[in-house]
């Protein structure tokens, strides 16, 4: 009994040290991470204590599954506070089980990032913002959204 305890307790140290593995980004390593022409990224700025957010993050979920193989990626960027990067964000990703990719925003002065991401955005979150490069598309959307609503903007850009 003492040896299964003893791995189980290794075992989700492990788990829990590869799970804080959320890279911090600022208003340009997001620009530089979404910027293959060939791609459509779905980029959603989120936090763990925005109830509105939490409540649409499955949304995210089911679109990452239907896109799976197709030209576009999904990044979810958590505006938690400093204080619970990376413990309860690598632990809350993990309790909802997000499978897109994860990272946190560094940047901490709103009015220098907001600006950056687009120029219409108020500050709310959850807040949505769909590019496509290659295309020259760009639509910055605040408040929920659905997945049928983003597979709308998504389609034509996959044509």
């Amino acid at each position: 009994m003492k040896n299964i305890l003893i791995l189980f307790s290794f075992f989700c140290l492990s788990f829990t040290a590869s799970a804080q593995q959320i890279p911090a980004y600022n208003a340009e390593d997001i620009i530089t991470h979404t910027s293959s022409k060939d791609t459509v990224y779905i980029i959603n700025f989120w936090a763990t204590w925005c109830s509105p957010c939490v409540h649409e993050l499955p949304e995210f979920n089911k679109l990452y599954d239907y896109y799976k193989g197709k030209p576009v990626k999904i990044l979810l960027i958590s505006l938690d506070f400093k204080e619970d990067y990376p413990a309860k964000l690598a632990s809350f990703i993990q309790r909802r089980g997000l499978e897109p990719d994860v990272a946190w925003l560094s940047d901490t002065d709103p009015n220098t990032f907001i600006p950056k991401v687009d120029n219409s955005w108020q500050g709310t979150i959850p807040a949505t913002l769909i590019v496509q490069p290659g295309k020259h598309f760009k639509k910055f959307m605040e408040g929920t959204i659905t997945e049928k609503k983003i597979r709308k903007i998504v389609s034509p850009l996959l044509n």
